[in-house]
């Protein structure tokens, strides 16, 4: 009898203790949850993974009538399939691994008006104790259940794979008799934008992380036909097991697969060179075949060169400009059938212009002007122009300059704009030309060069009307600038002007 009021006494003990315990109401439906334990991490499982759970459950006013844990094993399923009671999905899905809960589960939410004869009458309230142990995640890749990815071993940090990366894994592909069908055990590489074997393999890769295991269980629509399908049952599933070894970044640098820089050695730190940054580098230039054709640098003494001035193949200075110092690549350039293997040694970046004063911000637009004009006379147009875009941006904002710095913020930008347009023309970019010129004008109305430009502008776009208006302007400002009037410009402008009077007379 002591004996059995002792035990009578610790089970009061512990409901009173339950009792206690704050309660929280979970959704709009009456189900409530105590914490009796609380978790080791902050992660919830989510719809679809594979749950395993201690729990014992009784009625409400009633004893304990079932618990896993009587049976040593926990119990097994898959979250928010309706593999179990809603009470259960919607409950679980809160807790953490390893946390203990009390869960009071309304009917509705259990066996409702029909109950679970003969254990559980109709309209029964449950309460369980659920000790979530652990879970495997499993995502549904395809979103139609075509691919099911079970995570077997977590991978490390938290980036993925992107389209163009190249991945080394390793898999065993099986039937679901368990018969192998193919494998990797060696390990094998290749691009996700290029696909190998398996559409399943390609597309669950894009969701892993380094050293990642998953399962896949893989319906017929995602593998393909040709591949060891003839050791599957028609319609049947495939189970693939995969590891994400490692991969290689890849940078699609032009956005069109036609310059592709992929990194063999990280850098160091998260910065990487801009325009007029001072590179050091040195780099080997190959034709498909493996000859080299190009090399600069050794790393006793690399190549210095300054980013976008044309020192460079621009589409291998733009892949430079993705990397970071220190870091080793490889970039193929498709459309020239070539590929360089480059290391960006060492860098000196620009210093922002929202970080300089006034004094610096004219002193860099006219030191970058003047480079500009520099690759102008060498006929690097394209190059010039971005200087002369470049060095207007310092003093674009001049409202902290003082009046004589504005006059000569003012003074410089114009001749950015002029310079510009000058590149525009060259380059054939008329309408861009146009509005540079157009620019300037709105400044100063009978600046003779910026109509001028604008005038040669306008005769390459057939805009004759507007051409002359330019030109009489201008030889009105200056009736004696011989540069107007005796250019081949001005003679073309002539001939294609009587061509277009006579039009007008005649459709009059």
């Amino acid at each position: 009898m002591e004996a059995f009021s002792s035990e009578q006494s610790n089970k009061v003990n512990f409901e009173t203790e339950i009792q206690e315990l704050p309660e929280r109401v979970i959704g709009k439906e009456g189900l409530r949850k105590k914490i009796l334990q609380k978790g080791n991490s902050w992660k919830t499982p989510l719809p679809g993974d594979e749950i395993q759970v201690h729990y014992r459950v009784k009625l409400q006013d009633g004893e304990f009538f079932d618990s896993s844990y009587d049976r040593g094993k926990p119990f097994t399923f898959k979250l928010g399939q309706g593999e179990v009671i809603k009470g259960w999905d919607e409950g679980i899905a809160t807790m953490k691994k390893s946390e203990r809960a009390i869960f009071t589960i309304p009917p509705n939410l259990a066996y409702g008006e029909i109950g679970s004869p003969p254990v559980i009458p109709p309209n029964s309230t449950l309460v369980f104790e659920i000790e979530l142990v652990s879970w495997n995640s499993i995502r549904d890749i395809t979103g139609d259940g075509g691919i099911l990815k079970k995570i077997i071993k977590e991978g490390e940090g938290w980036a993925t794979p992107r389209d163009v990366d190249e991945v080394l894994v390793k898999y065993i592909a099986s039937s679901a008799d368990g018969k192998t069908l193919s494998k990797s055990d060696d390990g094998v590489e290749f691009s996700l934008s290029e696909g190998y074997l398996y559409p399943a393999m390609t597309k669950s890769l894009k969701s892993m992380r380094k050293g990642e295991i998953a399962e896949l269980t893989v319906k017929p629509a995602y593998y393909l036909d040709d591949v060891g399908i003839g050791k599957l049952q028609p319609n049947s599933n495939m189970t693939i097991h995969l590891e994400l070894i490692s991969w290689k970044s890849v940078v699609d640098v032009t956005g069109e697969k036609k310059v592709l820089k992929k990194s063999i050695k990280v850098g160091e730190g998260y910065d990487h060179p801009n325009e007029g940054s001072l590179a050091k580098v040195v780099y080997i230039g190959k034709l498909q075949d493996g000859s080299v054709f190009e090399r600069k640098g050794s790393d006793e003494q690399p190549f210095e060169y300054v980013c976008l001035e044309g020192q460079l193949n621009e589409s291998l200075d733009r892949a430079l400009m993705t990397m970071r110092k220190g870091e080793e690549a490889i970039v193929t350039i498709s459309s020239e059938s070539v590929f360089y293997e480059i290391k960006l040694v060492d860098f000196d970046k620009e210093k922002p212009f929202w970080k300089m004063d006034t004094k610096e911000k004219l002193e860099a637009c006219e030191k970058i002007k003047n480079e500009g004009n520099v690759l102008f006379k060498d006929g690097k147009f394209q190059c010039a122009s971005r200087k002369y875009e470049k060095a207007s941006k310092f003093i674009q904002f001049d409202h902290s300059f003082n009046e004589d710095e504005k006059c000569r913020a003012k003074t410089l930008r114009l001749s950015c704009y002029l310079n510009d347009a000058a590149c525009k023309l060259k380059m054939g970019e008329h309408q861009e030309a146009s509005k540079l010129c157009s620019k300037v004008i709105e400044y100063e109305p009978c600046n003779v060069k910026a109509l001028f430009r604008r005038a040669q502008a306008y005769l390459r776009i057939n805009e004759l009307e507007k051409a002359e208006i330019d030109i009489r302007k201008a030889l009105e400002v200056d009736p004696n600038n011989r540069y107007i009037t005796d250019t081949h410009v001005f003679r073309t402008f002539q001939n294609a002007a009587r061509v277009y009077y006579v039009c007008r007379i005649l459709q009059k």
